[in-house]
């Protein structure tokens, strides 16, 4: 696959074919569902020798990353592919946070100094970074940020208790959301051990989240602004609703597969008229919820101006499907789809904490209504 390739919207180009099957046969040998239950044990809540193995022999790290900051260059059509293959296989790790989230804000910002500093670590895996943006109450909305930036003699210090971190436990560069005199802005720490770390208890152990306090945290102020930041966590939405999409398909897969092979009364329930119209339900969700999340990849490429609603319009209906077909992939189950042992209540979990990263459907609608002037 080579990065000058420009594929009209929604083709599935034989390069791209070819790079999904390799993301998934790479997740098949690397995470099974049996990699996945050890690693969320873990202490890190990751592989590092997958992470390591991610960048080098597939280059994810660094795939939207611009290639002079270290990256390969490809846009969210292929981040799409990328995304919806980790939450098919419900892959443990800072991915989101790291490579999607906190590079995009790097990435969307003016800051050149801080790119050629932050992005070619981040692009070779080398550095796990992550945004701190929610507190307390947990929302995603910048403009409900009380931490505090001051400026001393010294430079920047903040102060405040950041909540609900990605991977905030283990990343080694945090960019911090806080309130300055002159507005909102993005301060970088790289120095962690000047932040008080401490794990969150989540519902999702696929998803580590972290308590960050900062009390006189000596930081860097990254010109980015509000609007570049809401840009980034545009482009975060969009990239999540694929993951959304890929968790919510392997979850009808494995009810469908069950539906053929357990038998009542002499027959496979999935011969049953109402196994059929759940499934049948949930095809046409997820396959809608697909299409939100393909048009939002390709409006990050090519209709920027576009991507806002597009992204909160798939984060919305992704986050509503994904929870829909987990309860469903549970119901269908019976009995066993309640045990610790079967895989449905991990995406069943992963469903509900995807839901709230980034802000619920709620707040996801109240983004489209107020873009969309209703």
């Amino acid at each position: 696959m080579t990065a000058d390739s420009t594929p009209t919207a929604f083709t599935l180009t034989t390069e791209r074919r070819e790079f999904r099957s390799a993301v998934r046969a790479f997740l098949e040998h690397h995470s099974p569902e049996s990699e996945v239950r050890r690693v969320m044990e873990s202490p890190c809540g990751y592989d590092p020798e997958m992470w390591r193995a991610m960048a080098d022999q597939l280059n994810l790290h660094g795939l939207v990353i611009p290639e002079e900051f270290g990256g390969e260059g490809f846009g969210y059509a292929e981040l799409a592919i990328v995304m919806e293959e980790l939450g098919a296989a419900l892959v443990p790790g800072p991915y989101f946070s790291s490579a999607v989230l906190a590079a995009g804000v790097l990435v969307h910002g003016a800051d050149d100094t801080a790119k050629s500093r932050y992005l070619p670590a981040i692009a070779d895996g080398s550095s796990i970074a992550t945004l701190a943006l929610t507190e307390r109450a947990g929302h995603w909305n910048p403009e409900q940020v009380d931490t505090r930036a001051h400026q001393s003699q010294h430079g920047w210090i903040l102060n405040g208790t950041k909540h609900y971190v990605p991977d905030g436990d283990i990343a080694d560069l945090v960019l911090v959301v806080a309130r300055a005199e002159d507005g909102l802005g993005v301060f970088c720490v790289d120095d962690v051990a000047t932040l008080a770390r401490r794990p969150q208890s989540t519902l999702d152990g696929t998803r580590r989240q972290a308590v960050i306090d900062l009390a006189a945290t000596p930081a860097t102020r990254l010109r980015v602004d509000a609007g570049q930041l809401q840009r980034a966590l545009a482009h975060a939405s969009a990239a999540l609703a694929s993951e959304q999409v890929g968790g919510a398909q392997r979850c009808l897969d494995i009810a469908v597969d069950y539906a053929k092979v357990r038998h009542q009364f002499g027959r496979p329930i999935g011969s049953f008229q109402a196994i059929r119209h759940t499934c049948a339900d949930l095809m046409l969700e997820i396959e809608c919820a697909r299409g939100a999340a393909q048009y939002a990849a390709h409006a990050a490429d090519a209709y920027p101006d576009t991507l806002p609603a597009a992204a909160a319009l798939a984060k919305a209906h992704a986050s509503d499907a994904y929870q829909r077909a987990a309860a469903a992939n549970i119901q269908l189950h019976g009995g066993i789809g309640f045990t610790w042992e079967h895989p449905a209540h991990l995406y069943f979990k992963r469903a509900k904490s995807s839901a709230m990263l980034l802000g619920d459907s709620d707040h996801q609608r109240r983004l489209l209504a107020d873009l969309v002037g209703l």
